[in-house]
């Protein structure tokens, strides 16, 4: 499961950033990443996603990415391929990006200005890693 879920992630790359779009290939943001992702692995999406801003976190304060995540995916507190990362881009923030980890210091994601990259898991990055989580079913310690 875990391979599958690497993989899935990996056909979405040079897919263009485009805000609120989940479409491979043609347009996704980080959330469309991963409900990509979803669609293709576990079928319909098991919500349907309101309207949001760039800077939804800022106007509203609240943890909207990370009360869905709990709501439909696993929370765990170590990390593996395949696995769905939030991040905090400013301390005291609420989650506002997400990301799948690919490989034990890479993952793949979507952000403004880019297409669905895979990019070196940073400093930068690794520092705003506030939760992960798996999909439903995927088994632990299994490596992609």
């Amino acid at each position: 499961m875990r391979e599958d879920i690497v993989r899935a992630a990996e056909d979405w790359l040079d897919t263009p950033y485009q805000h609120q779009a989940s479409v491979k290939g043609v347009g996704c943001d980080c959330l469309g990443l991963i409900r990509g992702i979803w669609r293709e692995l576990m079928g319909e999406e098991p919500e349907s996603i309101p309207d949001y801003t760039p800077n939804w976190a800022e106007e509203r304060g609240e943890e909207t990415l990370l009360h869905a995540a709990r709501r439909w995916l696993t929370e765990i507190a170590t990390p593996e391929p395949g696995d769905v990362l939030l991040f905090r881009l400013k301390p005291g923030s609420p989650c506002k990006h997400v990301g799948l980890l690919s490989g034990p210091d890479t993952i793949i994601h979507a952000y403004w200005g880019r297409a669905v990259v895979e990019s070196w898991l940073a400093p930068f990055w690794s520092r705003r890693i506030a939760h992960a989580f798996r999909f439903p079913d995927t088994p632990q310690g299994a490596t992609a």
